[in-house]
């Protein structure tokens, strides 16, 4: 099995766990952000596995550099989000 193969690469900028609804970016966040621990993301995340969350480390290991490119453009959509909702609440 090819460390890609945990995956779906639905687009550039969308990477989920293969199997589930749950990005990339939400593990990382969790793990490089928040300083938890695989056992304390799936905790927070119950529906995974520790193979997965250890799969997706890994490929942000693998792939530093394009990653954090990767979670500071969701990071950025995000704050664009908050603030164009702020800007135009429903």
């Amino acid at each position: 099995m090819q460390l890609e193969d945990y995956f779906d690469f639905l687009a550039p900028d969308d990477i989920r766990i293969k199997g589930h609804r749950i990005g990339i970016e939400s593990v990382l966040y969790e793990y490089l952000y928040n300083e938890k621990t695989p056992q304390e993301i799936l905790a927070h995340f119950p529906t995974l596995n520790l193979e997965k969350i250890y799969a997706t480390l890994l490929y942000y290991h693998h792939r530093q550099g394009e990653m954090d490119q990767y979670l500071a453009d969701w990071l950025e959509f995000g704050q664009r989000m908050r603030e164009e909702q702020k800007r135009n609440p429903s």
